[in-house]
């Protein structure tokens, strides 16, 4: 691993330390601040102003903007995101222009850092930063570079697994990431064919197969070691796979429309299937959850700068982020929010992360370019087979 990525695996790892069940199920102590008169600055110079943004689904609620919106008379333009590989892309073609507000992972730094594409945050102007978890606070400030913070946390969350609890059936401390590949699911499973490859990765460490997943992060050498022999498991249970997913809507399809038993899946999706009545579970497997954090980034063509920081502080309260986290499935990371979670988004919590399951979260590793790029060979061969 290198100095950089040791350094920013880290600072993400400290937030999933502090951020345990007691914060999530009963919250912290109030939130100081703006918060706590109000979710919104009302600023009649930004009456004419619009925001374009790229966002994942639903981390702007339809509610949130609607509201944002009446109180600022600012609007905002959501163009919906469904991987950072196609963030990324329509950055690079744009070459930064044409948005004011992006949503990259933590863990893509190593893809950003030398682009130029992204622009610092003034963090005077971000005045209810106060009201996130310092855990968070101190996990973005890995992606501070020339003299300045370039990512701001906003929402975290999970990928582990989800199956149709009608079809089948298990429990925590015995659901696998191997599980996938057993005989009775064969032709039934689902997963984004990057992540599955990395879930055979950290299913085969933990058989005593492969070395440690995470030794792929180090450099060309380890990770070509490690791949190859992922991608052979991966080619060979190839027929196991009824779909590959890259978005929120077709992970939902594949167990509503599409046949799929058991898949390697976000959180949210599957939560908002439990939430809606339907036969889904989603749960961390015994490997334990891969863990994520999105956040908010400012290109370097952003034309609205102003209106932007009204809108990230209006996401910094207690009100967005519980309504983000009731409608999504993720979790958001404002202090106290979860006080007002309803008591379905609670218990669709404590089903997915049961007894020591966010002590051993695993957080995605920092993403170098080269990493990504050789990544994407062995991926399409998965996907090819």
């Amino acid at each position: 691993m290198t100095s950089k990525t040791k350094s920013s695996a880290q600072q993400t790892v400290e937030a999933a330390k502090k951020f345990n069940r007691r914060t999530v199920l009963k919250g912290t102590a109030a939130v100081a601040g703006a918060a706590a008169v109000g979710p919104f600055v009302i600023r009649d110079a930004f009456a004419a102003g619009t925001i374009n943004a790229i966002v994942w689904t639903n981390y702007l609620t339809e509610d949130f903007i609607k509201g944002f919106e009446k109180k600022t008379g600012i609007k905002v333009n959501v163009t919906p995101l469904g991987s950072n590989e196609e963030l990324l892309n329509k950055m690079k073609a744009s070459k930064g222009r044409g948005f004011d507000l992006i949503t990259p992972t933590l863990n893509r730094k190593g893809q950003w850092i030398d682009l130029g594409l992204l622009q610092p945050w003034d963090m005077s102007k971000v005045t209810n930063i106060g009201n996130v978890e310092p855990a968070f606070v101190k996990a973005s400030e890995a992606w501070t570079w020339g003299g300045g913070q370039h990512h701001l946390p906003h929402i975290w969350g999970t990928e582990a697994m989800s199956w149709r609890t009608d079809l089948w059936s298990t429990e925590y401390g015995k659901l696998s990431l191997g599980d996938l590949w057993i005989p009775e699911m064969k032709g039934k499973v689902q997963g984004r064919p990057h992540s599955m490859m990395a879930g055979i990765g950290r299913y085969l460490e933990g058989a005593g197969k492969l070395p440690p997943f995470v030794n792929a992060y180090k450099d060309e050498e380890n990770m070509r070691k490690i791949w190859e022999e992922i991608t052979k498991f991966a080619v060979e249970h190839k027929p196991w796979v009824k779909q590959f997913w890259n978005d929120h809507d077709t992970q939902k399809t594949g167990f509503m429309q599409n046949g799929v038993v058991l898949g390697q899946t976000w959180d949210g999706p599957a939560i908002e299937l439990f939430k809606d009545g339907k036969p889904v579970q989603y749960m961390a497997p015994k490997e334990g959850a891969f863990a994520w954090l999105d956040g908010l980034c400012m290109p370097i063509g952003a034309k609205n700068k102003a209106e932007v920081y009204e809108l990230v502080n209006a996401v910094y309260t207690v009100d967005a982020a519980a309504d983000s986290a009731i409608k999504t499935g993720y979790n958001g990371v404002v202090k106290g929010y979860a006080d007002k979670l309803d008591a379905k988004s609670k218990e669709a919590f404590n089903l997915a992360y049961p007894g020591d399951a966010l002590s051993k979260l695993w957080w995605w590793p920092d993403e170098p370019a080269w990493y990504a790029s050789i990544r994407a060979e062995y991926r399409d061969k998965f996907v090819a087979a």
